[in-house]
């Protein structure tokens, strides 16, 4: 009886781990289409491609993303109001981008300001993505590496 009890007292402790690790129906995930693939935000860290991390010093980013106020500056353009089925939805198997804590050495990491000087910038106004997973989509579509945009003789 004494393990009955233990057991019927643990469940809600492994319940609410489990709730609190992931969602009980996880809706769309942040998806873009570029470049002939989709990339999709990884529900799972072990289930992506590609990981990003970032960064609150502009010196540790080996990629910088500027948060733009104007759609005519952006080059990446999220704009959507998802209350339909339909949003969010990507074609296609896509290759799929997590955000780490702590990554690896090759990881890009992202710098995310206003400031410019940036490899890429964003304008996002979305119900469905945060400024963070649109960055790491923007990232992940290039493969994680900053945009070159001159040869140097």
């Amino acid at each position: 009886m004494l393990r009955f009890g233990i057991l019927v007292s643990a469940v809600p402790l492994i319940l609410a781990g489990l709730f609190a690790h992931s969602e009980l129906l996880p809706g769309p995930r942040p998806c873009i289409e570029a470049g002939g693939s989709a990339l999709q935000i990884a529900e799972t860290p072990w289930h992506a491609d590609l990981h990003v991390a970032f960064t609150d010093y502009p010196q540790a980013a080996t990629v910088r993303v500027q948060i733009v106020d104007n759609v005519e500056m952006a080059d990446f353009v999220m704009v959507d109001d998802a209350d339909g089925a339909e949003a969010n939805a990507c074609g296609g198997a896509p290759r799929f981008v997590a955000i780490s804590t702590y990554p690896s050495a090759s990881a890009p990491v992202i710098y995310l300001s206003t400031e410019g000087g940036a490899d890429y910038r964003i304008f996002v106004r979305s119900k469905t993505f945060s400024l963070r997973e649109a960055a790491a989509l923007v990232v992940g579509a290039n493969g994680g590496h900053a945009r070159i945009t001159a040869a140097s003789l």
